[in-house]
């Protein structure tokens, strides 16, 4: 016996079509097979659509059972569209809910998501419409079912890969379809397609897959090649290996690069040696597929990719807790991004990395002085090499990985990460966090650990 009002979604089916003539666009049609499951009759839908910022687009349309209906801003939430229905919505009705919408190829001077008539992306989250439950208490709605259908049309002659299970394809004319099967691991679809060259790079289970609008040099591509995979290796040794499910990453060459890509975290970008200011050059747009820019050569394209790629081994791509967490874990991904930076750079860069950060935080504090914000960020960052020094590598990649993955889609807390570190240690892991974090600046060890590395360094350089 329902509690309150909602409705469920029995049947869900979206469309796109990529239409190069006149200029190109993407088509998206989605249909809903509603039921309302709710104690009362309903007399609107709320939903979720592609953002303005993020899309240009037209205007949406919407049916209900094929007769046009009206859409307006929520009064309760802006970013929301309210859907009013002719009649009241009975309990236990069903009704087809049906949506259109165009993406146009962003203005000159915009910096929205763009395309060419050549490739083009939909990222996870953000351009598919999304259904929400009814106002009130005990609501229920908007969950998509088990299965459902993902279609997409191209020109012949592209490559396409999509969220999902792809079940089959045909061609008509010069264009193909293929539907892939989205299931409940499938929460937010994606697409990317485009007249790309191929190719594959990696060995065994760990597999990279490279689409670049034109065929690369042989050379350029070994020394990418290379540089891959020593970053996956090192993201395997710190942090396991990853499952079959996603043991494959597409890295492919963004269509259009104004728009692509956001600003790198200031603090990621100094940590890493590079300008506070700088954009990145490579972003995940799901949780396996990475759009890059080759307009600085493929050497520095694993790099680039490095930071991003850490998301396939973390998953804070998919887990809401790396968005949520205080420091040391807010650091987390920024210490994965330079573990996979320093290994693109096939160097041994680890201490240098260390020292660099050990340069941003004073060493001239009073002994009961509290860190302020912008050092204790910077300590969360060192404080996961403290922890690789402290217990070694093999006690690092088995705790951090298993919770990762105990964790997975329910966030964590740094008790999580101290009980995950007990589990292999059977030590008092919490109270060498304790030390590391609650006390101002950096244990005094730690840094004449680097920093006398560095001087004995220099002196053995400046020895006749």
């Amino acid at each position: 016996m329902p509690l309150g009002p909602g409705y469920t979604i029995e049947k869900q089916e979206a469309r796109v079509q990529f239409v190069t003539a006149p200029e190109p666009r993407i088509r998206i049609e989605a249909d809903y097979q509603l039921k309302n499951t709710g104690n009362r009759p309903l007399h609107e839908l709320e939903i979720r659509l592609p953002g303005r910022r993020r899309f240009s687009s037209s205007e949406v349309r919407a049916s209900w059972d094929a007769a046009a209906l009206a859409l307006e801003k929520s009064p309760a939430n802006p970013r929301n569209t309210l859907i009013t229905l002719g009649e009241p919505w009975r309990a236990s009705a069903r009704h087809t809910l049906h949506l259109s919408m165009e993406f146009l190829p962003a203005k000159e001077g915009e910096t929205t998501l763009s395309f060419s008539k050549d490739a083009f992306f939909l990222p996870a989250a953000g351009w598919s419409a999304e259904l929400l439950p009814p106002g009130g208490l005990f609501t229920t709605g908007g969950v998509p079912p088990k299965r459902w259908n993902l279609l997409v049309t191209v020109p012949e002659g592209f490559q396409i890969h999509t969220s999902g299970v792809p079940t089959k394809s045909k061609g008509k004319g010069r264009e193909f379809t293929v539907l892939a099967l989205q299931r409940q691991k499938d929460p937010y679809p994606f697409v990317i397609a485009g007249r790309y060259s191929a190719a594959e790079i990696g060995k065994g289970t760990e597999r990279l897959h490279l689409w670049t609008n034109e065929q690369q040099e042989s050379v350029g591509l070994q020394e990418m090649r290379d540089a891959l995979t020593r970053v996956v290796a090192t993201y395997d040794a710190a942090f396991g290996e990853r499952s079959k499910d996603s043991s494959q990453t597409w890295i492919v060459e963004c269509p259009v690069v104004v728009g692509c890509f956001t600003t790198l975290n200031p603090l990621t970008a100094k940590l890493l040696g590079g300008d506070e200011n700088e954009r990145t050059t490579a972003e995940m747009i799901s949780h396996d597929t990475m759009v890059v820019d080759f307009s600085g050569g493929t050497p520095k394209l694993a790099a680039a990719a490095a930071p991003s790629l850490a998301a396939s081994w973390l998953g804070y791509a998919q887990n809401p807790g790396f968005y949520e967490q205080k420091p040391p874990l807010s650091l987390f991904p920024a210490f994965a991004a330079a573990l996979g930076h320093d290994a693109a750079q096939g160097t041994e860069s680890r201490e240098e990395t260390i020292r660099r950060a050990l340069r941003l935080i004073p060493t001239n504090g009073k002994p009961q002085q509290e860190d302020d914000p912008a050092v204790l960020r910077v300590k969360s960052f060192l404080f996961f090499y403290a922890l690789q020094d402290r217990y070694g590598q093999e006690v690092f990649r088995k705790a951090t990985q298993y919770m990762l993955y105990a964790r997975r889609e329910r966030g964590f807390e740094l008790s999580d990460l101290i009980a995950a570190f007990e589990r292999e240690t059977h030590q008092n892991v919490a109270e060498f966090v304790r030390l590391w974090m609650k006390r101002p600046g950096v244990p005094e060890e730690f840094r004449a650990r680097y920093e006398g590395t560095a001087a004995a360094t220099n002196d053995k350089e400046t020895r006749p």
